[in-house]
């Protein structure tokens, strides 16, 4: 994919000296390391597919009241996080297919604050999608450990509270990313922010199933049916599911990040930088699947998408 730049920061190693780089360019000559040519019409596609489902998703939980709680509403931001993947997308894909026929002509100071909007859109999906997983993940915890008292500590205004002090992290931390691009401290901040709330999820789902398997024991020891808190582990098996697909959509653009601070001329590391592309398509993919989980793990949301896509306002 041809590209106005974007993500210029992550897309290969800026640390490199010029010899370095000619040896760099003499390693990955060889047809392993050429990576993949994908075309810009696939991108496009990608990113409406992704655009419409998530619009779906938040249509949906606006619409059915009975969808209008904290965790729906976190999922609701979760789907915009994964918008703005999709409109970064769609924007610099439409731009470059316009560029490429000719049919629309730029200056490059434009087109430089178009790659900084665009990074800060895509930097800010990735802070805020984190954000809201690990958001989530500890409402789940509150839902099955504090199970009584759940209304009194996630209130409506807590949530409104959680998630604008996320959303205005996330701009924060993506405009400064733009900013101090060439700094490897930014990096590895914000690779340790996905290790910090990875790690941080792991504990929390461990937790709580720990707890779904011991109270299963008990049930069967007393020959009861195991229904306390079902709904809640059903919750928090959806949002493992979501971290698994985040983990692997997500995990091959963080480890490149990795290899760029710590291997920059490296044959291998040159190497796996030339498949960028297919890493970008992974992300995008995320945003097409999380929809999917959403529908397929609740019976509410489904039955409200279907009155949605079919115009039953």
């Amino acid at each position: 994919m041809s590209t106005l730049a974007p993500l210029r920061l992550l897309r290969e190693p800026w640390n490199t000296s010029k010899g370095n780089q000619s040896n760099v360019t003499t390693v990955g000559s060889s047809t392993w390391c050429q990576g993949l040519d994908i075309p810009n019409e696939f991108f496009l596609t990608l990113g409406l597919v992704s655009l419409v489902e998530n619009l779906l998703v938040v249509a949906a939980i606006l619409k059915n009241r009975n969808l209008h709680s904290p965790m729906y509403y976190f999922i609701c931001c979760l789907a915009i996080s994964d918008m703005l993947m999709s409109v970064s997308n769609l924007v610099e894909t439409l731009f470059m297919l316009l560029m490429e026929h000719g049919m629309l002509v730029i200056r490059a100071s434009i087109v430089r604050h178009m790659d900084n909007v665009i990074d800060m859109l895509t930097c800010s999906s990735v802070v805020s999608s984190l954000s809201f997983l690990g958001v989530i993940a500890v409402d789940r915890y509150i839902t099955i450990f504090y199970a009584l008292r759940y209304h009194s500590i996630m209130t409506l205004q807590r949530a409104v509270v959680t998630m604008a002090s996320v959303w205005l992290a996330s701009t924060i931390s993506s405009t400064v990313f733009i900013i101090y691009y060439r700094n490897n401290a930014i990096l590895l901040c914000l690779i340790s922010f996905f290790l910090f709330m990875l790690v941080l999820m792991l504990v929390l789902y461990i937790h709580m199933f720990a707890l779904a398997r011991h109270h299963l024991r008990s049930m069967s020891s007393q020959q009861k049916q195991p229904v306390y808190r079902s709904s809640s582990l059903k919750g928090a098996v959806t949002l493992t599911i979501l971290l698994g697909v985040f983990f692997i959509c997500w995990g091959p653009f963080f480890f490149h990040l990795i290899l760029i601070v710590t291997c920059p001329t490296n044959p291998f590391c040159t190497c796996f930088f030339s498949y960028f592309n297919l890493f970008l398509i992974l992300i995008i993919c995320n945003s097409v699947v999380d929809p999917l989980i959403y529908a397929f793990r609740s019976q509410e949301l489904r039955r409200t998408l279907w009155e949605v896509v079919l115009c039953s306002w």
